[in-house]
């Protein structure tokens, strides 16, 4: 089974290497995806099919999440409106082509950063948004509470993803033996799992928590293992022919962080922005806006969007949210986490 694994990152490298192909033969003119944003009038975003906390609809329809509040912050830095974004749900296998064939401007879609997928399809990851680790959820009946206790055991894995050559690395590394069931979608693992095809699921452990909110049975039949086999550090994705672009996209994301740090809210924005050490922190150079294409105040616009980046994790997966995931290394450095912006002066 873990020579069939193998077969799956091999297929999966050489469609890669042919998008990468079609990108190189249809180059992008530097700025040319911000002047086809604004011609448009509307951001195009790429998000899943519905990951609870990160890009999923509401009861009334509308986008929620990390992912789709990152696409909202964008939107308003590149359009001066964050409700001008056309959420664009993608499968994981659509991912990749549909940014490749310019069908989306920016992937937000819980996408694992992997120097293959920036050396094979030549995109680049803007940043870290969301640093998550694989792991292992199974039903408490099964009386499993180790990934230790998976020797020999068929665990569902979702085709397409970064989780299959990480689960290959695992079982082989620690000698379990383990026999990957490779399903299409996340829904049909989620459902092999659940139908108890599995001894147990294998996924982002964000995604794991949001699945047992939606489990058949109570949430609490179901648990994820302490065990982390592997990083999956997610971020939003551009095409690599676009270098300003790619700039903008990353330096949102900064904007965030940044403004975290400094104490700097949706809420106290306009106050405290008129502080000088607040403004030189948070406000790029005009050299630099004008060198990427943006309009001046693009920074500003993001964050009045979204908050800074406590306030969209606390929101969506955080505290104040039905997930209600610790901070931990999706802390501020200060604090003991990872998140970091570079002095933007």
């Amino acid at each position: 089974m873990m020579d069939r694994i193998g077969l799956v990152g091999t297929t999966l490298l050489v469609v890669m290497l042919a998008l990468a192909g079609f990108a190189s033969g249809a180059q992008a003119a530097d700025g040319e995806t911000l002047a086809n944003v604004r011609a448009r009038g509307v951001l195009r975003c790429g998000v899943s099919e519905g990951i609870a906390g990160f890009s999923s609809r509401d009861a009334a329809g509308q986008w929620t999440g990390i992912d789709a509040d990152f696409c909202r912050a964008l939107a308003a830095a590149a359009l001066g409106d964050a409700s001008k974004v056309e959420f664009i749900p993608l499968r994981t296998s659509a991912r990749f082509p549909a940014l490749a064939t310019r069908g989306i401007d920016v992937l937000s879609r819980s996408t694992t950063w992997t120097l293959l997928r920036e050396g094979a399809l030549k995109v680049q990851f803007a940043g870290v948004l969301f640093y998550d680790s694989l792991a292992f959820m199974v039903s408490e009946k099964s009386g499993l509470q180790s990934a230790a206790s998976l020797k020999g055991a068929t665990v569902c894995v979702q085709k397409d993803t970064s989780t299959i050559n990480h689960l290959t690395a695992y079982s082989d590394a620690t000698g379990l033996g383990i026999m990957p069931l490779v399903l299409e979608s996340a829904n049909d693992a989620s459902d092999a799992f659940f139908a108890g095809r599995c001894a147990a699921f294998a996924a982002d452990s964000s995604y794991l928590n949001a699945l047992r909110l939606r489990a058949p049975r109570a949430a609490a039949a179901f648990t994820v293992l302490p065990e982390r086999i592997a990083k999956e550090p997610l971020g939003p994705v551009v095409r690599g022919d676009d270098v300003s672009w790619l700039i903008l996209v990353r330096w949102v994301l900064l904007t965030l962080i940044e403004a975290e740090e400094l104490g700097v809210t949706r809420d106290n924005l306009q106050t405290r922005i008129q502080d000088p050490s607040i403004r030189q922190a948070l406000v790029p150079d005009d050299t630099v806006t004008r060198a990427i294409g943006a309009e001046p105040g693009w920074t500003l616009r993001a964050l009045q969007s979204a908050g800074n980046y406590g306030e969209v994790f606390d929101r969506n997966v955080g505290a104040h949210s039905p997930l209600g995931l610790e901070r931990g290394v999706n802390g501020l450095w200060t604090r003991g986490g990872l998140m970091y912006a570079p002095p933007f002066r």
